[in-house]
Order: structure tokens, then sequence, then C-alpha cells
């Protein structure tokens, strides 16, 4: 493999890295030059339990390939433990370049049977632990004038799903996050984009098919939505050949690339005497109705076979 320069020598943390997208994207950044801080606790894709044998089995594949990497088991999803994470670079390596935020958990339940601690626990672990790690890391970005995040969001927070309103809302807030932090850093040269992946991983694999025809598609996407078509991506974004490139996010699905629309408005309507209930019944819903956002997920969406 040609090494891609603009990581050399850099140093990255990616959590959620023993096994899946983050396990590939570690591999790919450690084959490109950089050092990495393989971050995962080891739990089930629920979030539970804990086991250092996933982040340690892919910093022994980094160092059998002649790549540096040393292991973390910290919770992305309390603060002083996120901090640990960013310190596991600063002790080992020195420096900190690169923060891929990827760890995350599934408790999918419809809306009446989702628990208060089904809601914190997803929260905590996506959209708390994307915080705290990017915080973390934001000070040594600031004062070394360079850095990139990469935040792992998803279709599910910017298109919606059924039964996964803690997954969303965390993922469609991963999304904001991503956006404030690329204007919060703009001006110290550090960049934040983030991604939707679609790709056949422990989590990909717990998703049920509420009807034939997406279990026929998920069938295929296990096939050819391998976790290492999402590395390189990632990976460009990381380096400095993305250095005009922030505040965006990307859909990736097998060997496609999609850049996703962001919110802006879509069709106005103005009254100089103010609006009513009733006006706005009748002038605003008809007007805007044709212009409506259907409620499509990403099956919908995303209708044909991956490329």
């Amino acid at each position: 493999m040609t090494r891609n320069k603009s990581v050399e020598g850099k140093v990255a943390v990616v959590t959620g890295a023993g096994r899946g997208i983050g396990r590939d994207v570690a591999l790919l950044l450690a084959a490109q030059g950089a050092k990495v801080v393989v971050n995962d606790v080891g739990g089930s894709v629920h979030g539970e339990g804990t086991d250092v044998g996933p982040a340690d089995g892919v910093v022994n594949e980094i160092r059998a390939a002649g790549g540096e990497a040393v292991v973390s088991t910290d919770s992305v999803a309390d603060w002083n433990s996120a901090h640990r994470i960013i310190a596991t670079a600063l002790d080992h390596f020195g420096r900190i370049d690169i923060v891929v935020n990827n760890a995350g958990i599934l408790r999918d339940r419809l809306i009446f049977k989702m628990s208060e601690q089904d809601w914190r626990d997803v929260i905590d672990v996506h959209l708390h632990g994307s915080f705290f790690v990017s915080r973390a890391a934001a000070e040594h970005f600031k004062a070394q004038n360079s850095g990139a995040y990469v935040h792992m969001s998803s279709t599910s927070g910017l298109l919606g799903n059924t039964g996964q309103a803690n997954y969303g809302a965390a993922k469609a807030g991963i999304a904001g996050l991503s956006r404030a932090l690329a204007f919060d850093m703009q001006r110290y040269n550090v960049r934040s984009n983030a991604i939707a992946p679609f790709a056949w991983s422990r989590m990909g694999g717990a998703i049920k098919a509420d009807t034939p025809e997406r279990q026929a598609f998920l069938d295929k996407a296990a096939v050819a939505l391998t976790p290492a078509k999402i590395a390189p991506m990632i990976v460009y974004l990381a380096s400095d050949l993305a250095k005009d490139v922030t505040g965006q996010i990307f859909a990736l699905r097998g060997n496609e690339i999609f850049l996703m629309s962001q919110p802006r408005p879509v069709r106005g309507m103005h009254s100089a005497e103010g609006w009513t209930p009733q006006t706005i019944a009748e002038r605003v819903g008809p007007a805007m109705k044709p212009n409506f956002i259907p409620l499509e997920n990403s099956g919908t969406v995303f209708c044909w076979d991956p490329i």
C-alpha cells in the first residue's frame, strides 16, 4: 500500500476501535504512517461488560505490521475517563493530531417501550462521549494550531428510523456537534467533519428487518458493505489532503460517497398582519405541503443495491 504522507507521524485516537469500523480505521491509519491510540472498553453491542481483548488484538496487528499503537480501555461516556484517553496519546506519543469519535452502542426500542436507562446509556456513549473526547483534545489542538475531528453520525439521525429515538437523537446531535466544532476551531486550523456510514459491523448485524424486502436488502448489505469500505474516507478527512474540508457530512455506502444536505429554508411566506392559527391553516399549510419532507428512512432514500 502506498503511504499517505499527510498522516505520516501524526497521532490519532480512534474510539471504539476494537472491532468493526473503528478497527479498520485504526489499521488503515497505522498502515498510512499514523501512531494510533486504540480505544475500546470491549463491551457488547448493547454496552454491557468489558474486555481488553479486542483493543489488544488490534494493537498487536498494528505492531506486527511495523506500526505504532497503544491500548486504551477508558470509557468515552465519562468526563475524566475521556480525558484519560487523550492523555494516553500525550503520554505515549507526545501529541494528538486526530480524533475519530466512533464508539457507540445500540438499545433499539419503540418509543413506548424505551426505558430511561435505554435513552441515557445511548446518549452517554454516542453524544456525551463524542463531546467529552473532543473537548479533551480541543485545548491541545488549539495550542498547536492544528488538528482534525471525524465524528460518526448516521442516517438514523439525519433521516430517522423506527425504534431508534435514542440512537437517532444522539446521531443528529453529533452532526450538530461537528458543525459547532468546525465554527469554534476554524481560527486554529482545526477541522471537524461527520460521516454517516453504511457498514455491516456488529451494530449493523443487530438491525432487525421489518419486511422481507428489507431483509433481502440487509442480506446483500452484509456482503457489500464491509467496514473496510468506510476507513479510506475517514483517513482522508483526518489527513492534510482534506485541509479545506470542514463542517461537512458525508454518507458512505460500499463504493459510493454522498455529500449530505444540511438544513436550509425550503420556502417561506410572510403576512404583514401577522399570523393566526386559522390563517396559517388556510394559507401556509396548503402552500408548503408540496415541499414537506416525506417520512422516509435510509432504506427508502437509498433504495438501490450497494455498488
